[in-house]
């Protein structure tokens, strides 16, 4: 089989399960393979059709709902896919979290969360929740050495090394990046992947192996561009990833469809664009702030169906949009920063 068959591969493997038939498959199509391999993992034919072929993921049905153009999606899973590191970067309210899933599921071929692993990054994270540290007993009798989150996820990595897996780092820019990897720094280079780059790590004894990140790993982190608090990104992690901006949305030809379908009224989705493209670029134009501090689209896509366009409308100025302008604008007159939010109104 080749990717330009016509045979459906996932309705091939449900007919002919149903039917107890051996299966035997020739391709040179990795991610048929993968398929193929998912497929014999799972014999019974009703867990197969509930849980893999309705969870099968492509480009197209991860662009559904998202604010992104097929080429801009296209360009971040390649280069996700060639560099094995990605970060996402992006004002608030952009959808990082939500393009990152969608990506992971883009890679993997499927909406298996099996293989997908998130954590998210604060001051207080340490190498020891990441890769390996001494922690107290639960009964109280001393320490004993315990494997960190990423640790054990390239371990099960290890096992399964056909097939793709995705550890997802939110707020990456939060934690203390050099103190959380450590001596791993340099194993995330994709040309540092495998057996040949193993390290010691510095809780393991010498009678342990070495530790290796899996080829098969991919890290996706995601940081917001618009926390002031934040110094910027540790150039030796810098170098290590791709960086794709995830802006803000106002003019995808997507949105306004995907307003409707929650009930938003045309001319208050029609208000949201004009207002919100006006305020962007004045953001943007700011010495201040610039790109970076722009607000996004997701402040503005509700999740239940939205009866009065207008009382919404307001709910999300008052409550989320004013309180944002005024962090943003904290040394300026509070005439000035009425006049921004006056223009907000309906």
């Amino acid at each position: 089989l080749d990717s330009k068959s016509s045979i459906d591969v996932a309705d091939l493997f449900v007919e002919l399960n149903d039917k107890g038939k051996t299966i035997v498959m020739i391709t040179h199509e990795p991610e048929i393979a993968q398929f193929a391999k998912r497929m014999i993992y799972l014999r019974d034919g009703r867990i197969l059709t509930d849980t893999v072929i309705k969870n099968r993921s492509t480009k197209e049905s991860a662009l559904k709902d998202l604010l992104l153009s097929k080429e801009d999606f296209e360009e971040m899973l390649d280069s996700f896919h060639s560099k094995k590191n990605l970060i996402l970067q992006g004002p608030p309210g952009t959808g990082k979290s939500f393009v990152a899933k969608r990506l992971a599921y883009a890679l993997l071929g499927f909406k298996d969360d099996s293989r997908i692993e998130s954590v998210q990054f604060h001051q207080s994270f340490s190498y020891e929740d990441f890769i390996q540290g001494y922690r107290p007993k639960k009964d109280g009798s001393g320490f004993s050495l315990k494997d960190g989150v990423f640790y054990r996820f390239c371990k099960k990595a290890l096992h399964d090394p056909d097939l793709p897996y995705v550890f997802i780092i939110d707020e990456i820019n939060r934690g203390n990046l050099s103190k959380i990897f450590g001596e791993v720094m340099l194993l995330i280079e994709t040309d540092k992947r495998g057996p040949d780059w193993a390290v010691s790590l510095t809780y393991s004894d010498e009678s342990v192996s070495k530790f290796f990140i899996p080829s098969n790993v991919h890290i996706l982190g995601m940081m917001n561009t618009a926390d002031r608090s934040l110094a910027i990104v540790d150039y030796a992690l810098r170098r290590r990833f791709a960086f794709k901006d995830v802006l803000p949305g106002f003019d995808s030809e997507k949105f306004r469809p995907l307003l409707e379908s929650k009930g938003v009224e045309p001319q208050v989705i029609a208000a949201i664009q004009a207002k919100m493209a006006e305020l962007n670029k004045e953001i943007e134009s700011s010495v201040d702030l610039g790109r970076g501090f722009t607000i996004g689209h997701s402040f503005f896509v509700p999740f239940q169906d939205v009866t009065d366009s207008k009382a919404w409308y307001g709910r999300v100025i008052n409550n989320e949009i004013i309180p944002l302008l005024r962090e943003y604008w904290f040394d300026k007159k509070q005439s000035e920063v009425d006049q921004h939010i006056l223009s907000l109104s309906l």
